[in-house]
């Protein structure tokens, strides 16, 4: 069975088995994940899932509410034409499984960050046309910008200092009149899984 360092996954893999009520026979870590760990869990039944524990800081500490709304916008989305997947149970505190814990089904497909080509490229402006089109159900967040002032530093990199600092200046204003349509938020590459020239999934819904 898998082994993480610092990471007890014995209560997060019996919690999960109880909710697929089977053993689970096998766990991979999967790539990608930034606020902690992505397992993919196979049971006894040969029934595949996968297992957002969030593990990470700043990320741990806002667990709840991220879990929650992952889940509550897979159910949302369920029956839409965006595809997504199916939450199958909520661990948001972490009182089981020791972190903030979030199962779900696992779509197909893989990742694939080099995908450009003109026909990828219209794949992937109808599928956020899709999520844009979703009149939501459930209550979801408002926009708000993650550009905070402490952010506000020019890079040691950076060639135009001054082109920064009035892009700083620019986020110091009051955001323009918009009409507010669903977004992921996080809407990337990294986030679309492909099967073969189609996309099979979208995810990361916190």
């Amino acid at each position: 069975m898998l082994r993480i360092p610092d990471v007890d996954l014995a209560p997060a893999l019996e919690w999960a088995a109880q909710a697929l009520g089977s053993e689970i026979a096998a766990a991979r870590e999967l790539t990608g994940g930034s606020t902690g760990l992505m397992l993919d869990l196979s049971d006894r039944s040969v029934n595949r899932a996968v297992l957002r524990l969030i593990t990470r800081e700043p990320w741990r500490t806002h667990g709840a509410g991220l879990t929650t709304r992952e889940s509550e916008v897979q159910r949302m989305l369920a029956d839409g034409a965006v595809p997504v997947p199916r939450t199958l149970a909520l661990d948001a505190t972490g009182e089981h499984c020791g972190h903030p814990a979030h199962l779900m089904t696992l779509l197909p497909g893989v990742t694939d960050a080099d995908r450009t080509d003109p026909g990828s490229l219209g794949r992937l402006a109808d599928v956020l046309a899709r999520i844009h089109d979703v009149g939501p159900t459930i209550e979801v967040r408002t926009y708000q910008s993650w550009a905070w002032e402490a952010k506000y530093v020019v890079p040691d990199w950076a060639t135009d200092a001054q082109l920064w600092e009035e892009a700083f200046a620019l986020l110091r204003t009051e955001p323009p009149a918009y009409e507010p349509c669903f977004l992921h938020r996080d809407f990337s590459l990294r986030n679309v899984l492909w099967e073969g020239e189609e996309i099979s999934g979208i995810i990361d819904w916190v």
